[in-house]
C-alpha cells in the first residue's frame, strides 16, 4: 500500500496492521501458515509446469479435482503430509522441497 493511501486511511480512523496482528497469530503459527502457503503455491506451479490439469493431477494422486483445488488454495483441511506427497508425485526432490520452503514471497531464496 502506498504511503499516501495509508495516511488517508489512518486519518479516517482505520488501523493498519499485518495479517498476523489481525488474526492474533503467534510467530510459530504465522510460520506454519507461511509454510503451508509456500507448499500450496509450489504445488500449483509444479502441476502447471507439467502441463497437467487439476483433474489429470487428481487421477495421478488418486484424489479428486476439488481436493486438488483445496491443496492449491492452502485449505486448512489439507495436511502437510498430503501436500508433500503430492509434490513428490510431481517429481520434486528433497532439495526441491527445501528450496520451496526457503523461498521468500517473491520466489527467491531467502
Amino acid at each position: 500500500m502506498n504511503e499516501a493511501k495509508k495516511k488517508r486511511l489512518i486519518e479516517r480512523g482505520w488501523k493498519i496492521g499485518s495479517v498476523e496482528e489481525f488474526l492474533q497469530l503467534s510467530p510459530d503459527e504465522a510460520a506454519y501458515v507461511e509454510l503451508r502457503l509456500k507448499l500450496s503455491d509450489s504445488l500449483r506451479v509444479q502441476r502447471q509446469k507439467k502441463n497437467l490439469t487439476q483433474v489429470e493431477f487428481a487421477k495421478l494422486v488418486k484424489s479428486s479435482q476439488s481436493r486438488v483445488a483445496k491443496m492449491e488454495a492452502g485449505d486448512s483441511s489439507i495436511s502437510l503430509d498430503l501436500l508433500i506427497r503430492s509434490l513428490l508425485a510431481l517429481g520434486a526432490s528433497n532439495r526441491d522441497l527445501a528450496n520451496m520452503i526457503g523461498q521468500d514471497e517473491h520466489g527467491t531464496a531467502g
